[in-house]
């Protein structure tokens, strides 16, 4: 089994994806042999109202819920982002939640993304993050959003010990306090593997060293990115194979209630 935990539905305002309907995205995951695809909408990142997006990843995914995993873009700092929170998770089912601090011009910090992270946790959905969209050499003129950094997140991870972080598109976890068994963080957040390393410095084997084989998912970022590259770091991994079993799918099945077996 392989779970994508790093993967997008739907179109984005600034340039063309392939494989962004559910067919082409099931096409392409059956050819990678990617068993299933945690799947946000990418038109949520950009839309004045998330929401719309949300609605349109639910109709998406509703004939495919055994192989697509919903998760709903909720921005904080919009008015009614509550009654959003409450149908995405009774009526729409998503398993967790994806956060851009960033686009949506808010801090990870401020009051109301503290308060949106506890109620998500009180609802048991796993909270994804992440780090970057695109590359900054692709992005359009129109908008200059920085990337988030490791040490942006720490706050909200001391502060919610009892969530379930996803930290997905990120690198540099390694020399940052994400990276150390000893800074005092909760053992309550993952990272996921597509922009980390695997030879050279080998960011995967040091993480899983210091933090353990369940700290790391599978992920691809597809189809902002091909899943090649993720797909081949896994493979060329020198790791014990229950340890990429680890990574592959055990512990994304448990973070979104993925039940089953190989």
């Amino acid at each position: 089994m392989l779970i994508d935990t790093n993967a997008y539905l739907g179109p984005f305002a600034f340039r063309r994806l392939r494989h962004n309907t559910p067919g082409e995205l099931l096409r392409l995951m059956d050819a990678k042999r990617i068993t299933k695809a945690a799947v946000s909408s990418a038109a949520a990142i950009t839309y004045r109202n998330a929401q719309s997006g949300n609605e349109e990843l639910a109709e998406a995914v509703r004939p495919h819920r055994d192989r697509l995993i919903p998760l709903a873009v909720i921005n904080p700092f919009y008015a009614g982002w509550k009654d959003d929170l409450k149908a995405c998770h009774e009526e729409f089912d998503v398993k967790g939640l994806r956060l851009y601090p960033k686009w949506h011009h808010y801090e990870l910090t401020d009051p109301c993304s503290l308060e949106l992270v506890h109620l998500a946790t009180e609802r048991g959905l796993t909270i994804s993050i992440p780090l970057r969209v695109e590359d900054y050499r692709q992005r359009s003129w129109l908008v200059d959003v920085p990337d988030l950094r490791p040490e942006d997140l720490v706050p909200v991870i001391k502060a919610h010990p009892k969530a379930r972080f996803v930290l997905i598109n990120g690198a540099g976890f390694a020399g940052s306090p994400l990276g150390q068994k000893d800074k005092g963080l909760p053992a309550n957040y993952v990272i996921e593997i597509s922009r980390l390393t695997a030879v050279m410095a080998n960011e995967i084997g040091q993480l899983v060293t210091r933090l353990g084989p369940d700290r790391l998912v599978f992920g691809t970022g597809m189809p902002f990115n091909s899943p090649d590259p993720a797909l081949v770091k896994l493979e060329v991994l020198d790791l014990p194979e229950e340890v990429k079993e680890q990574i592959r799918w055990k512990t994304a099945s448990k973070l979104f209630g993925q039940g089953g077996t190989p």
